[in-house]
């Protein structure tokens, strides 16, 4: 009688298709099974007797986790993991891994992209135009040079750190706030590291490149957006529960936030009628600044060899929730 296959599953996915991870699995002696799983009771039945669980946006809880039976790693396809409970997973000895470095390129890409599309009133003046009209479509002050201002960009991991090099060709003031960074280190890299609620206070311009935790949550919020300069621009492509939508679109509608820039949203999709989409001062976009072919590629095969290490009880590179044992070998059936 033949030994089964390892089986990895896969949650969801916002892929065309699998032929990626179908091919590496594959190739690797795994069957791949994947869903387009949300609801708790059919993530459990899913994952209940997977190997390996490679998920997106699903919400991976403390229950799904605790009924799975043989699973030896959960995998992230991004670099945020706040959509599984890394505590639960850590209870029951299961690694949890997501891919830090396959976007950073993009994301500060789509960030500049987004800072010089506010300063500049690009869209805006595209508008204008379609519509006929000629000349300035805002007030001559709304028209700003990055030379002129002080960006805050809160969060110094690697895109923070992307963001910032873009930036300095620019000749901004750069503040940069990161608890976990010395202020010697963000120096050498062309900020100036300083407490939280002095770059709020004194920024021109906030971006946002911190990862979703219970300190940061709503981290901009109706206090801290009062805090703010007047007219002061905001800049998200980090986590959607960063902001608190209600504040700020209330903020936007004041003049207190001068516009804003929101790839990622909570909840998401963000509802079609949600009142901060009628904002003229704001741009959005539907959590794509990660998007490019190199990038998702790299996501994609990332996620599946981490899953196969996984599943062979390699050693895995980019655990998150601190389960960093040697697991047994476990042989693979042949094809």
């Amino acid at each position: 009688m033949s030994t089964p296959k390892p089986r990895v599953v896969v949650t969801d996915y916002a892929f065309s298709d699998l032929s990626i991870e179908q091919r590496l699995l594959s190739d690797g002696g795994c069957e791949l099974i994947a869903r387009q799983c949300m609801s708790e009771p059919d993530l459990i039945e899913l994952c209940k007797d997977a190997d390996a669980v490679i998920t997106q946006f699903a919400r991976v809880n403390a229950r799904v986790i605790n009924a799975m039976s043989r699973a030896r790693g959960i995998v992230r396809y991004g670099i945020g993991v706040d959509n599984v409970d890394l505590d639960a997973a850590r209870a029951r000895g299961i690694p949890v891994c997501n891919i830090p470095g396959y976007c950073i390129e993009e994301v500060a890409d789509h960030t500049l992209a987004f800072m010089l599309g506010l300063t500049r009133q690009v869209v805006t003046h595209t508008i204008h135009l379609r519509a006929g009209k000629w000349g300035l479509a805002v007030p001559m002050e709304k028209m700003k040079a990055l030379r002129d201002l002080t960006v805050g960009v809160v969060g110094f991991g690697r895109i923070g750190r992307e963001v910032v090099k873009r930036l300095m060709p620019f000749k901004c003031f750069i503040l940069v706030s990161d608890p976990a960074v010395s202020p010697l280190e963000i120096a050498k890299r062309g900020g100036r590291g300083v407490p939280l609620d002095d770059l709020l206070r004194k920024s021109d311009l906030i971006t946002l490149h911190c990862p979703s935790t219970p300190e940061t949550r709503q981290l901009i919020n109706r206090r801290s957006l009062a805090s703010l300069k007047p007219g002061a621009i905001l800049i998200n492509v980090g986590r959607g529960d960063l902001v608190d939508l209600a504040a700020l679109t209330a903020a936007l509608e004041s003049g207190q936030v001068g516009a804003a820039a929101l790839d990622v949203f909570d909840p998401e999709p963000i509802p079609p009628d949600h009142p901060i989409l009628k904002m003229s001062n704001l741009i959005v976009a539907p959590h794509i600044a990660s998007a490019s072919p190199t990038a998702v590629r790299k996501l994609r095969e990332t996620a599946a060899q981490l899953a196969l290490k996984a599943v062979r009880g390699e050693p895995l590179p980019t655990v998150v929730n601190g389960v960093q044992r040697r697991m047994t070998q476990v042989p693979i059936p042949k094809n």
